[in-house]
């Protein structure tokens, strides 16, 4: 049995089909909630219901349970989620909880540049969960990532909404020259198998990024194309950004970007660009010749 925290998100619904269709048992933990859950469709699994910081609920999701693929985390919720709780706590928690139980390896995903000492709270959070689980003495498996794509990201869908909002300009962080990795959710996802199959993958961190690093003005650039919603671009200083953004999203819970998605852009998010060949025998996709989905996608929204 596979045990996945953040069964619900963009890459945990794609990670639970494939693990389904692989064979694989799959429970995933949920957290208590007045909503219903954004489960994969048509796909058989098993649910648990507890708060990631709830050791006999964590614990008790853990029966029979021999991997953990840990996605969860409050990136996604902006400044309304609460990293420390989710990404600090919940993985302490998690990590306790696994070493009460005969798990074989936890599976964590990470970004670029998570730091103890970084100055962006996501990338802070990121480097203590890693210490939690590196400490642990359970086998582990890390993936630093950071820009993945697909259907239902939370990369592209997002900026697509942003330029949607604005039909007179778009604000670019300074000359949007910081460097992007994007990764196409497939490869992501046949990484994550391959690395349940390599005993060599045990007790490793891996950077892995798509086959392009590239400035943020060519993916907005190349988004703006292929949805054919373009717009001139201002360029604004990215401190200015970030404190415009901080209010909106305060007032407007559904503005498409949060403060820390911003952050992605303040310093380059790359790996080498041969990671994907080299360690997995992957050629990865490239970032314009998949987005097909972006015009289906604001077509989706605008209908519900």
């Amino acid at each position: 049995m596979i045990l996945v925290t953040g069964g619900t998100g963009f890459i945990g619904r794609n990670l639970i089909r494939a693990l389904v269709e692989s064979g694989h048992q799959v429970r995933i933990l949920l957290k208590p909630s007045a909503s219903s859950p954004n489960l994969p469709k048509g796909i058989p699994i098993e649910v648990a219901v507890s708060s990631l910081v709830d050791q006999r609920g964590v614990r008790a999701a853990m029966k029979d349970v021999t991997q953990i693929f840990h996605l969860a985390g409050a990136e996604r919720q902006g400044t309304r989620g609460d990293l420390n709780q989710v990404d600090v706590e919940g993985t302490s928690t998690l990590v306790r909880a696994a070493q009460d139980t005969r798990i074989d390896r936890v599976y964590f995903l990470s970004h670029h540049g998570a730091a103890r000492a970084s100055a962006y709270p996501v990338l802070k959070a990121k480097a203590i969960a890693e210490n939690w689980i590196i400490n642990s003495g359970i086998p582990y498996t890390i993936l630093r990532t950071g820009s993945v794509f697909g259907p239902g990201d939370q990369f592209t869908v997002p900026l697509a909404r942003l330029i949607k909002l604005n039909p007179f300009f778009f604000l670019m962080p300074a000359r949007g020259h910081v460097l992007l990795q994007p990764l196409w959710i497939d490869d992501l996802i046949n990484v994550m198998m391959l690395t349940m199959e390599d005993p060599k993958a045990v007790n490793r961190i891996y950077s892995i990024g798509g086959m392009e690093a590239l400035p943020y003005r060519q993916i907005v650039k190349l988004v703006m194309n292929q949805t054919g919603m373009r717009r001139p671009v201002i360029k604004t200083a990215p401190g200015t950004l970030r404190t415009l953004t901080l209010w909106i999203e305060q007032v407007f819970p559904a503005f498409p970007i949060s403060i820390y998605w911003l952050d992605h852009l303040a310093e380059d998010r790359t790996a080498n660009l041969d990671s994907l060949p080299r360690e997995f025998g992957i050629m990865p996709a490239r970032f314009h010749q998949h987005l097909d989905f972006l015009k289906t996608e604001l077509m989706t929204r605008k209908a519900k």
